[in-house]
């Protein structure tokens, strides 16, 4: 997860989330705006983003009324590692380290709505795969699925769903580092809209 550490008042010196302004001359829309800060903050273009939810209230900050709109956003580890030194007030950390940061405003409540969130997703949708390399094994997926949802999967089960959603691409390329060779695939465009009709754990 990737935070960011506040130069301004209020809150200075705290971490939170990433964020900023639109811009009316050079944004069209929302996600342009996400996608824009996103890169000056981080370094880094997602290859998935999703509103989350509006916040709005006269508590959340201390200047006076404020609302904000949230956008999730999912991309590899592999993909950011380059950038990970080379944004000075940006750090890529792991979600259990998030919450020992003192963080501004009410973001703790902002990513633990984002993260159970992306717990159900992973109950009902792909959308999980936007979060490993764009090359990944099904061994992999399976793993990332698991660990966000917090219980195993039966493999031939989770496997045999996947493929009858005809969700992924096979590269045509295999994995060999390790143990067996293993197919690697790719998400198939517009896989992030499939929902099964009952959960992935069932």
């Amino acid at each position: 997860m990737s935070v960011v550490e506040r130069r301004n008042h209020p809150d200075k010196g705290k971490w939170g989330l990433p964020g900023g302004f639109v811009d009316k001359q050079r944004d069209q829309n929302l996600v342009d705006t996400v996608l824009r800060k996103l890169k000056e903050k981080t370094g880094v273009v997602p290859p998935y983003v999703e509103q989350l939810q509006s916040f709005g209230n006269a508590e959340r900050d201390k200047r006076g009324w404020s609302i904000t709109i949230c956008y999730t956003s999912l991309i590899s580890y592999q993909s950011c590692g380059p950038h990970v030194d080379t944004v000075s007030d940006a750090a890529w950390v792991p979600v259990q380290d998030v919450e020992r940061l003192d963080l501004a405003f009410d973001h703790d409540e902002i990513i633990k709505l984002a993260r159970e969130r992306l717990r159900q997703k992973a109950l009902y949708s792909i959308v999980p795969g936007y979060a490993l390399p764009d090359k990944f094994t099904f061994s992999e997926l399976q793993n990332l699925h698991e660990a966000l949802i917090g219980k195993p999967l039966q493999k031939k089960s989770f496997r045999r769903r996947i493929e009858a959603a005809n969700l992924l691409e096979d590269t045509g390329e295999k994995r060999t580092n390790k143990g067996p060779a293993a197919t690697l695939y790719r998400l198939k465009k517009n896989s992030s809209s499939f929902t099964f009709n009952r959960n992935l754990e069932d």
